[in-house]
């Protein structure tokens, strides 16, 4: 009988002296609307141009709020970042937890890999002033726990190739979005993401996998 597996749950939103984030939870329906718009439209933003080269107040009209209010839920530029960060990290760990029982764990597991690459390539405009954060520490064991329960399940499937390991899964999907990011040919990712799920998954898996198009898991 194949081991159970666990996906370790999102960071979370937690309360923290002044200078965090205000967390969602407790707040009024309005103010909930408002924090999540601020979340999107600087995931948006930052995603597109840089995280430096943003301003707090572009953000807030993306958003359709007022500068006051983007600073009553992120005090400062450190504390949106970090709770964008925590954002996108989150939505990663449930899709994490619905992929998990999907029908076919090759699938899943491929599906989970290009979700990582493409969290790395938003993520970058975000790490450069968090290094130090201990929220890198926190959401790097829900990234690393989720990949190692998907593998571990496809592993007992015998979806994937025996000499490969859980860590090597995270480095691949690192370096396919390093290696894209230095180039100019936007079709690099898909087929350098092809390339890695072919020698990832063995043949027994029955996943067929061209570049730009993992199968999808049913849910």
């Amino acid at each position: 009988m194949n081991a159970e597996v666990a996906v370790p749950a999102g960071t979370g939103a937690a309360a923290g002296p002044a200078g965090q984030a205000v967390p969602a939870e407790g707040m009024r329906a309005d103010a909930r609307r408002n924090y999540q718009r601020l979340l999107a439209a600087a995931g948006e933003a930052f995603a597109e141009r840089g995280a430096d080269d943003v301003s707090l107040e572009e953000i807030a009209r993306r958003a359709g709020v007022g500068i006051g209010t983007l600073y009553r839920h992120f005090p400062t530029r450190q504390a949106l970042l970090e709770a964008v960060y925590r954002d996108q990290v989150d939505v990663l760990g449930a899709r994490a937890a619905e992929l998990i029982h999907a029908d076919s764990p090759a699938a899943a597991l491929a599906e989970w890999v290009a979700a990582l690459v493409a969290f790395g390539k938003a993520k970058r405009s975000l790490t450069t002033g968090m290094l130090d954060s201990e929220l890198l520490s926190s959401c790097r064991d829900v990234l690393h726990g989720a990949t190692d329960a998907l593998f571990i399940r496809a592993q007992q499937a015998g979806a994937v190739r025996a000499e490969v390991q859980a860590v090597d899964v995270i480095r691949l999907a690192h370096a396919v979005t390093l290696a894209a990011d230095m180039g100019q040919d936007p079709g690099q990712a898909d087929r350098m993401l092809a390339l890695v799920l072919g020698g990832l998954l063995s043949p027994a898996s029955g996943l067929g996998v061209s570049a730009g198009h993992a199968s999808s898991p049913k849910g």
